[in-house]
């Protein structure tokens, strides 16, 4: 029995489609990327299966496969549910593509990539239990604990963001309608939309996060009220995720996550709502990048990987 020289990671995302390959010391060896074919499915296995023939050639060498993929696969059924590509929803997507590939494929959702590939080595390196969120259009987050994805018997572990906001106040009810078919979900206030939407409510003035987040850097006194409303929620969120789980460390990901002040602001606030006389949890911001969910996926393999 052999050790697998290379680990392949891919991002299947509704865009594009992103491979890279990590060697046995975790360097990155190969990376190429592709549009995701709109709307058909075959089309999207055999994008994915030329991508790996690609890898494997330039490599000179097989590897272990592991994907990421926003939504999840459903225990009960084995097809995928939730993923913003719809027409891969219903699809019993691991077996069809271990029968392309040939071999077993490893598959979880794109947070679960982000949080593993920070536990493995990045922001959360060392660290026994890693939440990692994502603050990005959506609102996501992985659960890693000993080095290892925690997915749970519904594979849902880490899905924060469709919980309710805590401690919400009488201005904060019902909240703002959810994909998911509830009101006032984390997601509803802590993505991007849902940050220029409160301020656009609070102001009328119709702003991106972007131009948000720079004009409380300049001292514009609506917009730094803006940003600390949402740090001050954050902080109320992230609280009752420490409560339960205790993570060594929480990473941040996504696009609102290059707000240097939540670095600062947010642990000096949730320690309102942890239950404990002093927080040790360390809240970080990602070392990867827009890479980390594709290291991930290939850290769904361990480094020894029999073959």
């Amino acid at each position: 029995m052999s050790v697998a020289r290379f680990r392949l990671g891919i991002d299947l995302g509704g865009t594009k489609i992103e491979i890279l390959a990590l060697d046995a010391q975790g360097a990155e060896r190969f990376r190429e990327r592709v549009p995701t074919p709109q709307g058909d499915y075959p089309a999207t296995l055999r994008a994915i299966a030329t991508l790996v023939e690609n890898a494997e050639r330039a490599l000179g060498a097989s590897a272990t496969v592991g994907i990421g993929t926003p939504g999840s696969i459903s225990r009960a059924t084995g097809l995928l549910r939730g993923s913003n590509s719809v027409c891969m929803n219903g699809q019993p997507i691991r077996r069809d593509l271990e029968q392309v590939l040939g071999r077993p494929v490893r598959i979880t959702n794109d947070a679960n990539c982000f949080a593993l590939s920070e536990a493995s080595d990045g922001a959360g390196q060392g660290a026994n239990v890693v939440f990692g969120v994502i603050l990005g259009t959506g609102v996501g987050g992985g659960v890693v604990v000993g080095g290892r994805v925690l997915d749970g018997p519904n594979a849902i572990a880490g899905e924060w963001g469709h919980n309710p906001l805590p401690w919400p106040r009488d201005d904060e009810r019902p909240g703002d309608y959810c994909f998911c078919g509830h009101h006032g979900c984390i997601e509803t206030f802590l993505s991007g939309p849902s940050l220029a939407r409160d301020h656009f409510r609070a102001t009328g003035e119709s702003l991106t996060t972007h131009e948000i987040v720079a004009h409380a850097a300049q001292g514009n006194e609506p917009s730094v009220a803006s940003l600390a409303r949402y740090e001050e929620r954050l902080a109320r969120a992230l609280s009752h995720v420490i409560n339960i789980l205790d993570p060594d460390a929480v990473v941040l990901g996504g696009g609102l996550s290059n707000i240097d002040s939540l670095y600062f602001d947010v642990p000096k606030l949730w320690g309102a709502w942890v239950f404990s006389d002093r927080v040790d949890t360390r809240l970080l911001k990602h070392v990867h990048g827009d890479a980390s969910g594709v290291r991930g996926a290939a850290w769904l393999w361990p480094r020894e990987t029999p073959r």
